[in-house]
Order: C-alpha cells, then structure tokens, then sequence
C-alpha cells in the first residue's frame, strides 16, 4: 500500500513543477514585453535616503536646479522653465488650488504650459492624460508628462512634468512643488502612462 501511494505522487510533482515552470516563463515574457519603464525603474532605483536629501533644498539658481538633475548647466536650455519652477519651488499643495499660496498638481501643470508653452491643458490630470501621446521613459524630453495612479481604482489622479535624467517636477500632497525621481519606490510602483501631449 505504502509504495502505491509513493508510485503516484512523483508523476503528480513532476507534472505540477513543469507547469510552475512554464507558467512562471510565460508571465515573465508576457510582463516584460509590456513595458520599459518598469526595467528602467528597477535598474535606476535608489534609496529613498538618498532621492530626498537631494529634493528638499529649494534650488536658489539654475546650477541649483542642475545639480538636482544631475546635468551640467549648459543642459537647461529653456531657461525660462527653469526659473519657473525656481518661483514656484516649495509652493504647499492645495487641492483645487491655483495660487502661490497653494496649488494641486493639475493646477501647476496648467499654469507651467500655459506660461511656459503657451497651451492650455483640461484641468484634471486624468483629462490631461487622455490627450497624451504615450511615450516609453527612455524616449522622454524635458517637457513631456508623467501620470501616476494612486490608490486601486488605477484611474489617473497625479501628474507631473519631465524635466531630464529621469527627474520631473509637481506638487506632491506632502512637499508642495518639487522635483521628483521617477527611480523612487514611491512613484517608480505607481506610474501609469507618459508621453508628450498632442496639441
């Protein structure tokens, strides 16, 4: 009795750990082709340590904000954008805001491209994210935006404007306007789509 139950359970666990196999394979390929963002992510995360002590100095000029980028001066090359955000850097966040005194992060993507592009943007980032012209991070330029999905419902609700070496510019619920990088777990785990808008 004891050598037919034995007899029977290594074609049961030879079967079951070819199919962990395969399906492991499967999902792998299947995410991976997905996607270059998430690759991006993983190869470029840093330690939340290190991402916030470089973020939270507000920058006086622009080699303060090259030096929060990690690019050379001569890199900033609209300046105007730059001395925007120097401007608006630290603004709290106020949702439904618009002000210096407070400003959600729809609210500051509006008023950047307006002033700085000369476009008008819907005023919800999920209605900013429907006229986007998706992107993969890799082929993202300073300009260009970044949505992420907070929470389970993974409807857009946070976007931010790309500025370079994988840092983009907000305002985030806790810090106000700031510079950001995409390599955070914070915002690496809930970033949903990007690309440049279609005008």
């Amino acid at each position: 009795m004891m050598n037919n139950i034995q007899n029977r359970r290594f074609p049961v666990f030879f079967i079951s750990k070819s199919a962990i196999i395969c399906l492991t394979l499967f999902l792998w390929i299947g995410c991976k082709s997905k996607t270059d963002w998430r690759d991006n992510y993983n190869k470029n995360k840093t330690s939340k340590s290190t991402v916030a002590k470089k973020t939270t100095d507000k920058p006086r000029d622009l080699a303060g904000i090259s030096e929060l980028l990690d690019v050379s001066e001569t890199t900033l090359k609209n300046k105007a954008l730059y001395y925007f955000i120097i401007d608006w850097y630290g603004t709290p966040y106020k949702f439904g805001g618009t002000s210096e005194k407070g400003i959600d992060c729809s609210g500051f993507t509006n008023i950047l491209y307006k002033e700085i592009y000369n476009i008008q943007l819907p005023r919800t980032s999920k209605d900013i994210a429907d006229n986007v012209k998706r992107k993969f991070t890799k082929d993202l330029k300073e300009g260009d935006l970044v949505f992420f999905s907070f929470g389970k419902s993974g409807t857009v609700n946070h976007v931010g404007v790309y500025l370079h070496n994988n840092k983009f510019v907000h305002a985030s619920t806790s810090k106000g306007v700031i510079i950001s990088n995409l390599s955070e777990p914070y915002y690496g785990d809930y970033l949903v789509k990007c690309g440049s808008y279609k005008n």
